[in-house]
């Protein structure tokens, strides 16, 4: 009877003692929320996302963070990156996720601070391309001399601004406008870079500039789409897109925001950053990452209209 009791009390010890392992390994998964001072979080993604598409996937970027930050996060998509530039200047957005071209004019202002980049296949930039129908004899940009062509936007990195600078660097044109090169009345705007290629495939345009992965990879366009395309010309290097930080933050809470987004780099996130972000988010140095493009921009801004 007393050996009984004595391996009952000793299964009960053991079975403790496996419970409380068990509650060790389960806290080891769930990381202790960053020290972070703001009371709630605001991120803001690009204003080309689509609000109603994107419900799940904002919320499980919320509820991700909020678990890292121990605080409330709300994930918005604002109609124009000036939304977002000014939401950092007045202290309502915390964090965005913003083109290089948009992080640099938030620099400008003093308005963000850079605090991950994209890395895609180990690169921190990705390449622009020329795209026209498979049909056309276009073999290059110079081919497109006088013709009809449409950029994805006026704001566009890698659909306006790289382009732009690299028909420059070709000596293909001497000021900012395009029409120097393509003719009067052959220059178009887009809304984005499907808007942009849906103009070439309805026979609109001769070539559309948008970046390598609208042709490149099955996210935007759909299988027929692109077979009925090809690329004419690359250019670049396009700073990849970057989650800029309110420059009014406390170093301590950018570590703290860092460190939650970065754990996003870890299975099983990874499908969700992907599809907000698009790759790995790494640290970057902010005048390394954006060097290629300012001199872009600089050429836009000082370069005379006429």
């Amino acid at each position: 009877m007393k050996s009984r009791s004595l391996r009952l009390i000793r299964c009960c010890l053991l079975l403790l003692l496996t419970f409380a392992a068990a509650q060790a390994d389960g806290a080891k998964d769930t990381p202790a929320p960053a020290k972070v001072s703001l009371e709630r979080v605001v991120i803001a993604l690009k204003p080309d996302k689509n609000p109603e598409l994107m419900t799940q996937e904002r919320r499980r970027l919320a509820d991700f963070l909020g678990a890292r930050l121990g605080r409330p996060v709300e994930v918005i998509i604002p109609l124009s990156s000036a939304v977002i530039l000014e939401g950092f200047a007045n202290g309502s957005i915390d964090l965005g996720y913003l083109s290089a071209t948009d992080m640099i004019n938030a620099e400008r202002i003093n308005a963000a601070t850079l605090l991950l980049a994209g890395e895609i296949g180990g690169r921190t930039d990705y390449r622009s391309y020329w795209v026209a129908l498979k049909e056309k004899p276009y073999a290059s940009v110079e081919d497109l001399r006088g013709r009809p062509i449409v950029f994805a936007s006026r704001t566009s990195t890698s659909g306006f601004v790289i382009p732009l600078w690299d028909l420059k660097q070709r000596g293909l044109i001497r000021t900012a406008r395009p029409e120097e090169f393509f003719g009067a009345g052959n220059v178009l705007y887009g809304t984005g870079y499907v808007s942009a290629i849906e103009r070439v495939l309805a026979g609109q345009a001769e070539a559309a500039a948008v970046s390598y992965y609208v042709l490149d990879e099955d996210k935007h366009l759909t299988a027929e789409q692109r077979a009925r395309l090809k690329k004419v010309a690359e250019q670049g290097p396009v700073p990849t897109h970057v989650i800029a930080a309110r420059a009014s933050l406390s170093a301590a809470d950018r570590a703290a925001l860092r460190s939650a987004l970065e754990a996003l780099n870890e299975p099983p996130h990874t499908a969700l950053r992907d599809r907000l972000f698009t790759s790995k988010l790494i640290t970057v140095d902010s005048v390394r990452h954006l060097a290629s493009l300012r001199s872009a921009i600089e050429f836009l801004e000082s370069a005379p209209k006429s």
